[in-house]
């Protein structure tokens, strides 16, 4: 934790309102890929766990084809603890195979099996042997939380399945590793727009997860991409750098997700720049779309003129540094709203919280703002508590663990992160141009009920 210098409070080893799954909770990296079925060798509560928190309680996503109670568990016990779970787990894999019907299978180890010393890999091994599409990775919790166990599993895949890879490269294709699954509430409709936006400037994606991914033969495209986009303050760096070491492959790092028409256009125009391809294409598809989002903006400008007296002037953003970044730059920049507290909850790497940190220095030529990181509620309950948020009533984006606190200070809340048990998603989006519109009628149909 950062910058909490006002707060004198007794740290120790327990995290009240966790707002994020352990390493394991990677069976939803996997059961986002369309055709691959997470195998878990872990306690009988382990996976259900990880489906009420990310699937659940958190826009209730749903577990789909092959997440919730579909995905196959040894369910470990004392048995497996005592004389070691090898043999149970190479008879699931038996049944699953016979009973499953999946592209690719991805072993994924608990707590226990790493524990008691499973030889996981020795097991798959002998089915990969068979030329059966299996691949495991050991995601035991005591690794870190599901980000960390997200590029254990990318890197999995890539290593064991994927292969090696000695041909050309395809000009204008692209690998995309942005927002982690589930964990982020609304990462499906998400996907779907960057995708949208990327292939309108001319681009052919990988886009790897969700239901516009062409599932593990996308996968097996990885290695015949020109490069790898990395869009996230964060998350697949590490992916990233490794698939420049195996096949050669550079890679842009963007760490601001676009939301709204200003920072999809300038995103835009990196990824093209990058990329080298012809820029007509791009700027007739950003024209048309900046002509359409605009058009939105005139008819809200009635709105927000006759209302400003009511609307929220000073914010505050907790959660994932990915929506945290994203959100304040569009706050700022396209609303005109004050910064007043930012704290960011999944605990990034050391290496690269500084970097981030940084971004929140130049929010916009005239603003800048701190950033806290903090994962305990009640920590960052009285960070929100001690912030002067003005004479207004704030608007907090957070997640359902700020609502007591919104209540408190009289603002109000739109929920953006995990969990978030107070929003239905199917396909919604807040990055890109459409997404942002989907955002402004959020916040603003939010903060006028509140004052009702």
């Amino acid at each position: 934790m950062e910058n909490n210098q006002n707060i004198n409070l007794k740290q120790t080893n327990s995290i009240n309102q966790v707002r994020y799954g352990c390493a394991i909770g990677s069976i939803y990296s996997v059961s986002s890929i369309p055709g691959a079925m997470p195998i878990v060798n872990c306690g009988p509560g382990c996976a259900d766990k990880q489906y009420m928190a990310l699937a659940f309680y958190n826009g209730f996503q749903g577990g789909g084809y092959s997440g919730g109670a579909v995905s196959p568990s040894t369910n470990a016990g004392e048995n497996e603890v005592v004389f070691g779970g090898e043999s149970r787990l190479r008879e699931l894999i038996k049944s699953s195979l016979k009973i499953m019907d999946a592209d690719l299978f991805v072993v994924l180890t608990g707590c226990i099996g790493e524990i008691v010393g499973d030889d996981v890999g020795s097991v798959v091994g002998e089915f990969q042997k068979k030329g059966v599409p299996i691949v495991y990775a050991d995601t035991g919790g005591f690794k870190g939380n599901n980000f960390v166990g997200h590029e254990l599993v990318t890197k999995a895949i890539i290593d064991q399945y994927v292969g090696e890879y000695e041909g050309e490269k395809e000009k204008g294709l692209v690998n995309v590793w942005s927002l982690l699954p589930y964990q982020n509430t609304f990462w499906r409709g998400d996907l779907t727009e960057i995708k949208r936006v990327l292939e309108g400037a001319g681009l052919r994606v990988n886009i790897l997860f969700g239901p516009e991914s062409k599932g593990v033969n996308e996968w097996k495209n990885i290695p015949k991409a020109q490069f790898n986009l990395v869009l996230s303050p964060w998350l697949g760096l590490e992916t990233a750098k490794h698939l420049e070491n195996k096949y050669g492959q550079p890679f842009l790092h963007v760490p601001i997700i676009p939301i709204g028409a200003k920072e999809t256009t300038e995103f835009l125009h990196k990824v093209v720049d990058f990329a080298g391809i012809d820029k007509q294409e791009s700027e007739e598809f950003i024209k048309n779309e900046e002509k359409n989002y605009y058009y939105y903006l005139e008819h809200f400008s009635d709105f927000y003129a006759e209302y400003w007296w009511g609307l929220p002037a000073k914010y505050a953003v907790v959660g994932d540094s990915a929506y945290n970044l994203a959100l304040n730059k569009f706050l700022v920049n396209q609303l005109g709203l004050i910064p007043a507290k930012q704290i960011i909850t999944e605990n990034p790497p050391e290496q690269y919280r500084e970097a981030i940190a940084k971004e929140y220095k130049t929010l916009a030529e005239d603003v800048s703002t701190e950033v806290d990181f903090a994962e305990d509620g009640y920590i960052i309950g009285q960070l929100l508590k001690e912030t002067d948020f003005g004479h207004k009533p704030p608007i907090i984006f957070g997640t359902t663990w700020e609502r007591d606190t919104a209540k408190e200070l009289k603002g109000a809340i739109v929920e953006v992160g995990f969990p978030a048990s107070y929003e239905v998603v199917l396909s919604r989006s807040y990055v890109g141009y459409r997404g942002a519109l989907n955002l402004l009628e959020k916040i603003y149909t939010t903060a006028i009920s509140a004052s009702a």
